[in-house]
């Protein structure tokens, strides 16, 4: 056996565990690639929502915060 056949049949053989190990993309996962990041961008951009309105109720928070403790002085 030649050298090149032995390398071709022992990637074929392995080809299933060099992908898992190497984390390599196959065409099935490329396949839904584009509902996949219509998916993650929509959840983004809930995050951000959710940021900005965290973001607003704690700036709420904190000057009431202040206001209280002011008027324990």
């Amino acid at each position: 056996m030649k050298r090149p056949d032995y390398l071709g049949s022992y990637v074929d053989r392995r080809m299933k565990y060099l992908i898992e190990e190497w984390d390599l993309a196959t065409r099935r996962d490329l396949g839904d690639l584009v509902s996949r990041l219509s998916v993650l961008e929509e959840e983004a951009r809930m995050c951000a929502g959710f940021e900005a309105t965290a973001s607003a109720k704690l700036t709420e928070l904190e000057k009431r915060l202040e206001y209280i403790r002011g008027r324990r002085q």
